[in-house]
């Protein structure tokens, strides 16, 4: 019988949980919000309370015997095309981690993109995986990294054979898609698995002209977060699972092992629906979006002293795969300031959030939650910034190192530089020392410089002249990098 994606079982569990009047002796305490406070339940409503519930015990019975999250699962399964689905009501963040532990354990290699989201370093530090670094394609001209190609990855199985498998992330946050079916087939060939960190393309399996997503390009796993472009709750991850490299029950245990005994079921709820949205109506939406976001690329690239990077700018020889084009990325070095001055003037003048900005672009984010109404405030702010745009000048200048200058020797495990013996030093004498902390700047979340790594005068002084022009470092202790914590010696 075919899987009934009209159904959402989470959904539906929750409905029959109100109209049964059941009544919880168990947490959470508010019971169903009658113990939440009066100011709590006027901003959020009783509707959040009434659908935090336990998820066995609650949502289902004491022994989940009802199969509620099992059935929502294989609908999402069904719906992507992949043959198992894990829930996470703790990010992506976990579920990378979880994919990590699947496939590689403490002292064995594993292929890591450098250009990996902070939270595939804390897998690596937790696990004690040894990463083998991979190198992301550098584009020079516009100071961004691309997603490493097949043939580095061929490269690196080559001098490290026994590495257990891969990482990978596409698309990046800038929208940047790799070769995914190349570097499928490099792991393939020495039967080892591929983890694609997807955490960016959730909408990619639902229309014919976005990129491949991973499981279609031949991925074993591929990690994605519901709540970044498509319209699950935050923490709302999924992760999905093919072919017979990965064991189910290690990756499911994996995940186990990480996750919460209290997940949230609001937030199932969130990635049930989700799937069930996206199958009935995903094309059409999809479609409409791509038209919007088409409509508001060509109108800001007719604003004086802004770019939409668009295919032509990051796909070819040397660089991307390929390109989704709804993460909006707009160069603003045009108008003689940063994206951290854009990104700020946008806030304080027009109640506008955008998603990334670094010391020349920022980026727009558009998902099928847009319309005209809300492209045309953003269209609306971005032409003010135009006019406004000599009062934001000049901008303080970020250093930035080319390609060879930012990367950095791996003088010792993540691991043992993380929990190792440690000091903090002026960021004038740590040339030379090793880091014991990531340097992230946020968004998008890829370390710049991490826990092992020998640092460099050409990284730090990029790291302090960004914090001075205004980037956000809030994992380092001290996030004005007057100080950096180094291991001791």
């Amino acid at each position: 019988m075919s899987p009934d994606h009209t159904r959402a079982p989470v959904l539906e569990a929750l409905a029959e949980y109100r109209d049964k009047g059941r009544i919880g002796f168990t947490p959470p305490g508010h019971k169903q919000a009658r113990g939440a406070d009066p100011a709590v339940r006027e901003v959020l409503g009783d509707a959040v309370f009434h659908g935090d519930l336990l998820a066995s015990g609650g949502l289902d019975d004491r022994r989940t015997r009802g199969g509620v999250l099992e059935r929502a699962e294989h609908l999402m399964a069904d719906a992507v095309h992949a043959e198992h689905t894990f829930f996470s009501t703790c990010g992506s963040s976990l579920s990378v981690k979880a994919a990590m532990l699947s496939i590689a354990g403490p002292g064995s290699k594993l292929l890591v993109g450098r250009d990996a989201h902070k939270s595939v370093i804390s897998g690596l530090i937790l696990s004690g995986i040894q990463p083998v670094w991979v190198e992301p394609t550098w584009d020079e001209k516009r100071h961004l990294a691309h997603a490493p190609g097949a043939e580095a990855f061929e490269a690196a199985f080559a001098a490290h054979p026994d590495a257990k498998g891969a990482l990978v992330t596409s698309p990046t946050p800038y929208g940047a898609c790799a070769d995914l079916r190349g570097i499928a087939d490099v792991c393939h060939r020495r039967s080892r698995p591929l983890v694609v960190d997807e955490a960016w393309g959730a909408h990619l399996p639902f229309h014919p002209d976005l990129p491949s997503w991973a499981m279609d390009a031949g991925a074993d796993v591929c990690v994605t977060s519901i709540h970044k472009m498509g319209s699950g709750l935050e923490q709302g991850s999924v992760f999905h699972l093919q072919g017979d490299l990965i064991d189910p029950e290690d990756l499911e245990n994996c995940a186990d092992l990480l996750g919460t005994t209290s997940p949230s079921v609001l937030i199932y709820a969130g990635l049930d629906g989700w799937r069930r949205q996206m199958v009935l109506h995903g094309q059409e939406l999809m479609g409409r979006t791509l038209d919007l976001a088409a409509e508001a690329r060509a109108a800001i690239e007719e604003i004086d002293g802004l770019h939409v990077n668009d295919r032509v700018d990051f796909c070819g020889p040397g660089l991307a795969a390929d390109f989704d084009p709804l993460p909006v990325v707009i160069e603003v070095s045009g108008l003689g300031t940063s994206g951290y001055r854009a990104a700020d003037w946008l806030r304080e003048h027009h109640c506008l959030d955008v998603h990334l900005s670094d010391h020349r672009r920022i980026s727009a984010q558009i998902t099928h939650g847009d319309d005209r109404e809300t492209t045309g405030r953003l269209l609306t702010a971005l032409r003010e910034l135009a006019h406004a745009a000599p009062r934001l000048r000049p901008a303080p200048p970020v250093e930035v190192p080319s390609a060879d200058e930012l990367r950095m020797e791996q003088a010792i495990h993540p691991r043992d530089a993380f929990f190792g013996v440690t000091e903090d030093v002026p960021v004038t004498e740590a040339v030379g020392r090793i880091a014991a902390e990531m340097m992230t700047p946020y968004p998008p979340g890829i370390p710049t410089a991490l826990p092992g790594e020998r640092l460099t005068e050409p990284v730090l002084r990029y790291l302090r002249t960004g914090v001075a022009a205004g980037m956000n470092l809030p994992d380092a202790k001290d996030s004005e990098l007057n100080t950096v914590r180094v291991v001791i010696e």
